[in-house]
Formats: structure tokens, sequence, C-alpha cells
């Protein structure tokens, strides 16, 4: 489904609703409410859909890499820096957002017909509920922090079988999630009208102060995605990866700009072949490491999702307590190192972050609404992320043959 026909349907709801607020008229504010079930159709659609898609995600993604022993040195190097720019992403898009809630304007909280956490567990109750009693339980409760833990240690258990073992439960994993994909794909479809039936009665209730609290939402966005490149990425091109800042940069506008209008690793990566050369990448390096940080690396990602957890946390008042800050910060990063490649997928893996602070999963469909724009942003930020990746492993890996 276009983008654009899912920010219609976020504007016609706005537009609804706002002028319902503003009017005060009974019969635009009734109308605003009967759309209602609209929404809650649609989110029920996502939330169906959320639990199989992330568990065959993850473990296709924990899966593939196989026996970590047999990635060797590129490998192993080219994971390692992805999860240490992973989490500053998370902290800086939480930390921007913090700041920029400052100017926000104070909304009532939409009502919603799902409970919100009142009391959230402490740091000792987070890590031994991350060990399910029994994970169909999980599941069936919403418990997405359990299920990816869950998740990831079977899927660990699995490289360490024999290869002719493990091949076809891959191989039934990754059918699996083409299914749950198309599945996503058929839901998204539908987006615009559940959008619409999202807005419409949030804006009637919240009035022009929403509009204007997401506009600095994507504005914060947009400044954390570029502070991030600046304090982290090319530090560590520069420093580790002995690359100059100035070379690096100009060697990857092309690969932005693509990652930028495809909003698409994989489509940039093209892009990204041609730019390592041209940056001196070798061609060892460059074939491992960019098909690797295409499939796994997303900090641009996991900056929005954390900042997206800090913005809905605020609208719907739900103080977040350090256990659950913790919770949040490991969800995101799970989801965001195996976001499935679908549209405004960065949306929907964040339901396991949500799920731990006590945020109701309806809020999705106000992030939904807005995504093209931060999705430009972000998704250019993961494009140059990776041939940051392959720039820094490559760099490592000469010094290591140089001493």
């Amino acid at each position: 489904m276009s983008q654009i026909a899912i920010l219609l349907g976020l504007v016609l709801g706005l537009a609804l609703g706002v002028t319902a607020s503003a009017t005060g008229s009974p019969a635009l504010l009734a109308i605003a409410e009967a759309v209602a079930p609209l929404g809650d159709v649609f989110m029920r659609a996502i939330q169906m859909v959320v639990i199989p898609l992330v568990g065959v995600t993850v473990f296709v993604g924990v899966a593939k890499i196989g026996d970590p022993r047999k990635l060797g040195r590129l490998g192993g190097m080219s994971v390692g820096f992805f999860w240490l720019t992973t989490l500053p992403a998370i902290l800086i898009g939480m930390g921007v957002m913090r700041v920029a809630l400052r100017f926000a304007r104070p909304v009532a909280a939409p009502a919603t017909t799902e409970e919100v956490a009142t009391e959230l567990p402490g740091i000792v109750d987070f890590l031994v509920n991350l060990i399910p009693r029994n994970p169909f339980e999980a599941a069936a409760n919403g418990a997405l922090l359990p299920i990816i833990v869950f998740t990831v240690l079977i899927a660990a258990a699995t490289t360490a079988l024999p290869e002719e073992r493990r091949a076809p439960l891959l191989t039934l994993a990754e059918s699996a999630s083409d299914v749950l994909i198309k599945l996503v794909h058929w839901v998204l479809w539908v987006a615009p009208i559940g959008v619409f039936g999202l807005a419409a009665p949030v804006a009637a209730r919240t009035g022009i102060g929403m509009l204007q609290n997401l506009g600095i939402f994507i504005i914060a966005v947009a400044v954390g995605l570029f502070l991030f490149m600046g304090a982290v990425l090319l530090p560590v091109v520069r420093f580790v990866g002995k690359m100059p800042i100035g070379p690096f940069v100009r060697g990857t506008l092309g690969s932005y700009t693509m990652g930028f209008s495809t909003t698409s690793s994989t489509a940039s990566l093209p892009m990204m072949f041609d730019e390592a050369d041209k940056l001196e990448v070798s061609k060892d390096t460059s074939t491992l490491v960019l098909p690797l940080a295409a499939s796994i690396n997303r900090p641009g990602s996991a900056l929005f999702q954390g900042a997206a957890v800090i913005f809905l946390a605020s609208i719907y008042e739900v103080s977040i307590a350090p256990g659950a800050l913790i919770g949040a910060v490991v969800a995101t990063f799970l989801a965001a190192m195996t976001v499935a490649p679908v549209p405004s997928a960065s949306i929907v893996t964040m339901a396991p972050a949500l799920n731990t602070v006590g945020v109701p999963l309806a809020s999705l469909g106000i992030m939904l609404g807005i995504d093209r724009v931060p999705d430009m942003f972000r998704s250019a930020t993961n494009v140059v992320g990776h041939v940051a990746a392959a720039t820094t492993v490559d760099g490592m890996t000469r010094d290591r043959d140089a001493s």
C-alpha cells in the first residue's frame, strides 16, 4: 500500500477530528467517534500478525548467522560493529525525544480499550520474567519480549545442529516468514482506512495539539539521526576504520540519496558496492559485510523506535520505571536487528518495546500515518551505517594484517 494513501488517511482523519474539536459540532464529533471501529479492526489485524512475524523473523535472523566460529574474523567484527552502534542509536533517540517533549503541547491521552500497565516491573523482576515459564502462555498474553528471548535461544540451539538438520528448519521458518510478510501486505492495503479510523477520534479528543506534537516528533527524529551519524558513525570510521571523514562523507552521498528515496537497504546495495569500491574497501570485506549489514544492521530504525517509545509513553502518560526502560532498550535492540523487509516494519516491530513499558499497541496507528518522512531519514542512515561498517571492518583488518 502506498505511503501516500496512508498519509491521506491520516490527513483526512486529523482534519475531521480537529474540525470537530474546534467547532464543537455534535454531528462531527459523533462521526469522529463512529469511525473508531475501523481503527480497532485494523489494529486487531496488526496485533494478530505481530507475534508470529517477530518470532519467525528473529529466528531466521539468528539461525542464518550459523556457527559464530564459522563467520570468521570479518563476520565477527561486523556483528560487533552492528551491536556497538545500535545501542547508542537507541539511547540518542530516547534522549533527543526527551528534550523535544519540552516543546510539545499537553494533550489528553487517547482513549483505548487496552489496559495500560500501572505497575511496571523493577530490574530484578524484569530479568526474571525474560524467561517464560510457558512460551505459549506468554504469546497468548502478548508478552513479546519473553517470546523473543525464547526464539533467540531456539535459533541459537538450531545453529549447533548439523547442516542437513538445520537447513530444513531454516527453510520452513523462511517460508513462514514469507507467508506472514504477505499477510502484512494485505493488512496494509486497508491501512488508509484504519489510520483514518484511528486518527479521527484521537484528534477530536486532543485538538490541534496533537498535530504540533507529531511535527515535533518528526523533527526530533531527523535531528537525532544526523546527531547519530556525526557523533557515532563518523568518529568510528575516522578513528577505528582510519578513513578521513571528508572522503567518507563525499563517498556515501549516493548511497544516502538512494536509501532516502527508496527507503530500502537491499535496493541500495548496488550503490553501496560501487561506493565501497571508490572508498577502496577490499572486495573480500564489502561482499561479506554489506549484504550482512543490509540484513541485520538497523541503527536508524533503532533510533526511531527509541524515540517513538518515549513519545508515545508521553502521550499516554505512562511513567517508565528503570526496569521497564531497560526492557524497552533490549526489545528495541533485538527488533531493530531483525526488522522484516515490509513497509513500515519498524512500526510493527515496535510492539515488544511498547508492551514492555505499558503503552497500548493502538498507538502504532499514530506512527503509521506519519511514517513516510521518518522512514526516508532512517533508511538513509541505515545505508550510511552499512558502508561505515564495511569501511571500519576493512580498516581494522588491514591494521591486523600489517601487525
